[in-house]
């Protein structure tokens, strides 16, 4: 009767198991020693982990051992294609020895002849010990290459969300934006520093509403995944790893964020926590969130109200105590009042002529004053290297480890302000086109905001309630919607046209009538 046998196969990670043949050639070349042999094969056994030379980190190793458990009567030949395979380290390898002792079972090599002798354990030990020293020696080369590869501003990781790694000829694997994605995380970072999001909550929904962007097991973005996205700095372009000592190290991958907006992202994710938003934030509703109760400040609550025939859209106070309690007024009117307020906000052709005017000037000196932004900015940069080169070699010189540590923490503070500096110095840049193709934008929503809330959508009339006022919109029963605070370019306008606004040299003296 034929002896049965097992075969173990193991490749290091599973990449070797996809991409080339390691297990597949392992499995038939154990095939063919065991046929030789006169064994039955009953089962193979494949890893695609090292372990790290822990067996029982192994799935494939505990499985085997598990299997002989469940066939306590049978003594199983257990066959494989290397010693390393077995196990690269000294001390495991013979625990994993004594693990098949145990189990009666007889260990077979393709290419080792296992002696229980006392020099063939000599010799089993020195080329256990041999397998340790390439394994840890394999593992520091690596080390080596990855730390020098991100030194040289190559991220080495996997690739963000927003990323893809594409070879490059004489380069290796770079990362490159991944579109659509990379738009998406972009849109999310602004959105979150700008207001347009409240929440992380509100920014994972927005994440989630695109059927492109990555879920886990069960289908679902969830929130965590979306906060360790908004705190990585490789989208700003950089490079940052506390194992490897790297601070705010240029990439050699193009951003996706300026420094600027991830800082904005920080400090919101540090302030004050709001609870997440209602899904339901009702869309039929321009003005919810915006228009206030009069009477107690209170924002004003919307809802559908059901008629006989179908239903109604209403604005309502529900502040107890508040004297507008419970009263309703319909959507179609309160909003109907905003509009006018908002069609008042058209200045006439000479004032919008004036204001153009004004741009120029602006736009002229702010050219000049990015010329001197970069020389500034030049000889910051220049400064904070000799700052850094200074530290590191204070570094070099100390032995306690708190002053080391107090070093290295104001390198990391230098190496971020050199980056931002080196940032904001890239922003500087002579701007393209003609100032009237930079200013028609603007000036077509400054001449006539009401175009654009008349277009009915609750979206487009949203964005004019965003950019035209800066408080809420107050509303009480007896004196209809009241004006609310106008954004500073439509309050700029509206004081040159009465006289009261010109760099305070000009006062009272009426320049245009409008508004």
């Amino acid at each position: 009767m034929s002896r049965k046998a097992l075969i173990y196969a193991r490749v290091s990670d599973i990449k070797q198991a996809t991409v080339g043949d390691g297990l597949t050639s392992q499995e038939t070349r154990c095939r063919e020693y065991a046929r030789a042999k006169g064994y039955e094969v009953v089962m193979v056994f494949p890893d695609t982990i090292s372990g790290g030379g822990d067996f029982v980190k192994r799935p494939g190793m505990v499985s085997l051992l598990a299997f002989m458990d469940e066939h306590p009567e049978e003594n199983f030949v257990i066959i494989f294609d290397d010693l390393k395979r077995f196990a690269c380290d000294r001390d495991f390898h013979f625990k994993l020895r004594e693990a098949f002792r145990t189990r009666n079972a007889t260990l077979e090599c393709l290419n080792y002849q296992f002696d229980d002798s006392p020099e063939g354990e000599f010799m089993e030990t020195i080329f256990a010990a041999q397998g340790q020293l390439e394994r840890k020696q394999n593992a520091r080369q690596t080390a080596q290459k990855t730390e020098a590869r991100m030194k040289n501003g190559y991220w080495v990781h996997d690739a963000p969300i927003g990323y893809v790694y594409k070879p490059v000829k004489g380069r290796g694997k770079m990362l490159f934006p991944n579109e659509p994605l990379a738009s998406i995380v972009r849109e999310a970072f602004e959105g979150y520093a700008n207001g347009r999001f409240s929440t992380q909550a509100e920014v994972t929904r927005f994440c989630a509403s695109f059927p492109e962007f990555p879920r886990n097991g069960k289908g679902k973005v969830v929130q965590e995944r979306i906060s360790q996205m908004l705190n990585k700095p490789i989208y700003t372009g950089h490079i940052c790893s506390e194992r490897y000592g790297i601070h705010w190290l240029k990439g050699q991958h193009a951003p996706l964020i300026s420094m600027e907006t991830f800082d904005k992202v920080q400090t919101r994710r540090k302030g004050i926590a709001h609870a997440p938003k209602r899904a339901n934030i009702g869309d039929d509703f321009a003005l919810r969130g915006v228009v206030v109760c009069g009477c107690c400040d209170t924002p004003m609550r919307s809802s559908w109200s059901k008629g006989r025939t179908k239903s109604y859209p209403y604005y309502l106070c529900q502040t107890k105590g508040c004297e507008a309690y419970g009263k309703s007024v319909a959507c179609d009117k309160l909003e109907a009042q905003v509009g006018e307020i908002v069609k008042s906000l058209q200045p006439t052709q000479g004032l919008m002529s004036l204001a153009k005017a004004m741009f120029q000037h602006v736009w002229e000196a702010r050219r000049a004053q990015a010329k001197e932004i970069v020389t500034s900015g030049k000889r910051d940069i220049k400064r904070l290297e000799v700052e850094i080169e200074s530290v590191l070699d204070r570094i070099m010189s100390a032995s306690n480890d708190t002053i080391i540590r107090r070093y290295e923490s104001k390198v990391e503070r230098l190496e971020r302000q050199k980056a931002l500096l080196v940032e904001t110095l890239a922003k500087q840049v002579k701007p393209k086109g003609s100032i009237e193709e930079k200013l028609e934008p603007a000036l077509n929503f400054l001449s006539n905001p009401w175009k654009l809330w008349d277009g009915g959508t609750v979206q487009a009339r949203r964005l004019v309630l965003k950019l035209a006022f800066t408080s809420p919109i107050k509303y009480t029963r007896k004196e209809g919607a009241r004006t609310a605070d106008f954004a500073f370019p439509f309050n700029a306008l509206q004081e040159i046209s009465t006289g009261e606004f010109c760099n305070g040299a000009v006062r009272k003296k009426r320049v245009e009538h409008s508004f």
